[in-house]
């Protein structure tokens, strides 16, 4: 478990053993307790990376789901733009032959 603990968390861990440290308390006494004080560190610091973990997983699947809604929603208008020329036509065919009819009956 030493190996796993930083140098800078030793050292954070003594400082802290140190000025909690009650008169007659030993040096023995003041190192157990900067072990006690070091694994609640390195425990924290474990709990930490998980919620970190945890929480990159969320940001992640709501991201894919953004990702999904949006391309979802591209799809979408050229369907919409693609069906809207399709009466284009119908409508100009119908104007031009309403032209043509009202022209031939101006002229006859």
């Amino acid at each position: 478990m030493k190996a796993n603990i930083s140098e800078e968390t030793r050292q954070d861990a003594m400082k802290i053993a140190r000025a909690t440290q009650k008169p007659g308390q030993t040096k023995e006494q003041t190192r157990l307790i900067a072990q006690g004080i070091e694994k609640g560190i390195a425990e924290y610091k474990k709990q930490q990376k998980a919620k970190s973990r945890e929480r990159d997983k969320v940001r992640k699947q709501q991201l894919r789901a953004r990702t999904q809604i949006n391309a979802t929603v591209e799809d979408e208008p050229t369907q919409d733009i693609s069906t809207n020329p399709s009466r284009l036509p119908w409508i100009l065919l119908a104007l031009s032959w309403a032209g043509f009819i009202t022209l031939y009956l101006l002229q006859h």
